[in-house]
């Protein structure tokens, strides 16, 4: 858990926290978002299928990182776990019987807990899937950077990030393009809060003004509000900024946002007990391949 009691507000580089940075969901991964330097975390990797042409899941054994220290691994029940300490470590659970196993129709999550390095960095958890035929082992790690594009069986990734950075995980942002003369437009996004938060301010070098808006239909009219009190990101649930809903509106644009263009952004949340992070994003102008970019954020009624 992360149990930070800074207060002062900072604003970081994300971790390659955009488009593109968690696994597919077919492979074994851990939640989005990351983990602040020296904290408790609770890894659950998630199982979404069996091994290829296998029916079941029989066994999963994670080999931990240099400089994650864990603390304890959560039973499961019909499984034996075995828990390694020596050298780098390992948690390994296995089926105790055929019928306990994870049939490949089911998702699961194997949870272990431990305290991350006090240092940012990138944390790989290489992790072999036992089934009842074969085998698949989590394990590839990127020549360089931290992108498992194009990896065909990534270790789970967990970004550490530092003090002030915010751990929300930032996926498939765009921002509305624009034209010369246009005042506003819209940022869309996904964001997932490990641990929960809340998104209370958003500043663009793009704009004069930057604020969150819900948009919703009020008898046959299509209107925009201000969301004053901050977007509440409840502990691992997505929170979608899309068109025609929540969204980023952006006011009095200091040029047109062409498509192609990208925009600095930074956004700043804050958690139950008020600690303030932040986490600086770049998003791309124009809506992605299959993105609802119908109509235009700024000409809906107040």
């Amino acid at each position: 858990m992360n149990k930070t009691s800074m207060t002062a507000l900072k604003t970081a580089a994300a971790c390659a926290m955009l488009a593109g940075m968690g696994a597919a969901v077919a492979h074994v991964t851990l939640p989005p978002g990351g983990a602040t330097v020296g904290s408790d975390y609770n890894a659950a990797f998630r199982v979404g299928h069996a091994c290829e042409g296998a029916k079941a899941t029989t066994g999963l054994a994670v080999r931990l990182p240099k400089g994650f220290v864990l603390s304890d691994a959560q039973e499961r029940k019909g499984w034996k776990l075995d828990v390694q300490k020596s050298g780098d470590g390992e948690v390994r659970w296995t089926a105790e019987k055929p019928e306990n196993a994870l049939p490949g129709s089911e998702r699961a999550e194997f949870v272990l807990r431990g305290k991350v390095p006090a240092t940012p960095g990138t944390l790989w958890f290489k992790v072999l899937q036992t089934c009842d035929t074969g085998v698949a082992d989590w394990a590839e790690v990127p020549a360089s950077g931290s992108s498992t594009a194009g990896l065909k069986s990534p270790a789970a990734k967990l970004n550490v990030v530092a003090q002030g950075v915010a751990t929300v995980d930032v996926r498939d942002g765009w921002v509305r393009q624009s034209v010369p003369g246009q005042s506003g437009t819209g940022a869309f996004m996904k964001l997932t809060a490990p641990t929960g938060a809340k998104l209370v301010s958003i500043s663009t070098p793009a704009a004069g003004i930057a604020e969150v808006h819900e948009m919703k239909m009020e008898g046959d009219t299509m209107k925009m509000r201000e969301l004053t009190g901050g977007l509440d990101l409840p502990a691992g649930q997505t929170v979608e900024l899309k068109p025609g809903g929540y969204h980023v509106m952006m006011m009095d644009l200091k040029g047109a946002l062409a498509k192609g263009a990208t925009v600095p952004m930074t956004l700043k949340f804050e958690d139950a007990k008020g600690v303030k992070t932040a986490l600086d994003v770049t998003l791309p102008v124009g809506a992605p391949e299959g993105a609802d970019a119908a109509g235009s954020a700024h000409q809906h009624k107040h």
